[in-house]
């Protein structure tokens, strides 16, 4: 009954997603995560603290928040088998929902989009900050561009297709164990001295749990995208990441784009690779077409779901 499931949650988030009145009242599930993560980074994670502590404390931190996750999983879905019985993957679904981010990376995309447009650099500036972690003081509109799209192409992994992927293989407690680690990673899975002990479980747990996703994310977006093949064959591994190249690769391909190369963190400049060899001077228009490409990726993991569904 995983499949319905899953359709289920694809169409609930890409319409809803998590409205902001309700994340207003309660936060977002994932809040829950982030808090089990601080407490334990301000007991464990203190710089008087040798590595060999921090470390094993990282370890304990990330095998703590995925029980958590999939001990309330279970207990939600045998609470609505017991209460709904054959209609009980309704429930599941509307409860796996909030772990994909269809509509909210969208949401947050598409303003930057809009601000370029307008010729508003210093918004558009803004509104990438929002989900970039580079500096963004001195980008100009390319590099604005440029780092929407490589921030889409990454989150369509992390966003969308891992925690599907999860869904599909272990139900709404793999789901919410993905979640888990993805927030500890994004959290604390840094190499700045600050996290590189106590984050280290949290961003090798995210590597190994991204593997599979990663490489299906590039594929759907080659689909999509009616393109990039080669590009993402050739320049996966020109990410710091055993993963994320994959559906940035991907996604340069498909728009004849080069992306990543040099980029600003904490005023230091990361001598990154570039990947792809298409054009640099990314616009508004390629911002766009990145946002179509994902829309279509979205719909066909849609149906790849759907077939399942119905096949299965």
């Amino acid at each position: 009954m995983v499949e319905p499931v899953a359709v289920l949650a694809i169409i609930i988030d890409a319409a809803v997603g998590w409205p902001a009145p309700l994340y207003a009242r309660i936060g977002h599930p994932v809040g829950g995560f982030a808090r089990m993560i601080g407490w334990a980074e301000t007991r464990w994670n203190r710089p008087t603290l040798s590595d060999t502590f921090r470390r094993a404390a990282g370890v304990v931190t990330i095998v703590s928040l995925i029980a958590v996750a999939v001990g309330v999983a279970l207990a939600a879905t045998s609470l609505a088998r017991l209460v709904l019985g054959p209609m009980a993957w309704i429930a599941i679904g509307v409860v796996a929902a909030p772990g994909l981010a269809i509509r909210s990376l969208y949401d947050h995309v598409v303003p930057v989009a809009r601000a370029l447009e307008t010729g508003n650099l210093e918004a558009a500036r803004a509104r990438v900050a929002m989900i970039v972690g580079r500096d963004v003081a001195t980008l100009d509109e390319a590099g604005v561009a440029r780092a929407a799209i490589e921030s889409l192409a990454e989150s369509v992994c992390d966003g969308v297709v891992a925690p599907l992927f999860w869904l599909l293989v272990a139900g709404l407690p793999g789901l919410w164990a993905y979640k888990a680690i993805n927030t500890a990673d994004s959290l604390i899975g840094h190499r700045e001295a600050r996290w590189r002990a106590f984050g280290w479980a949290a961003a090798r747990t995210d590597d190994v749990a991204n593997l599979i996703s990663a490489r299906i994310s590039g594929v759907v977006l080659c689909l999509a995208g009616l393109g990039g093949w080669r590009t993402m064959w050739r320049d996966a591994g020109n990410h710091a990441s055993p993963n994320a190249g994959w559906p940035e690769a991907a996604m340069a391909g498909a728009l004849a784009l080069k992306l990543a190369g040099p980029i600003a963190y904490d005023g230091v400049i990361n001598a990154k690779p570039y990947i792809g060899d298409g054009r640099t001077d990314v616009t508004a228009t390629d911002l766009r077409a990145a946002l179509g490409i994902y829309r279509r990726a979205c719909i066909l993991l849609l149906v790849i779901a759907g077939v399942l569904a119905w096949r299965l």
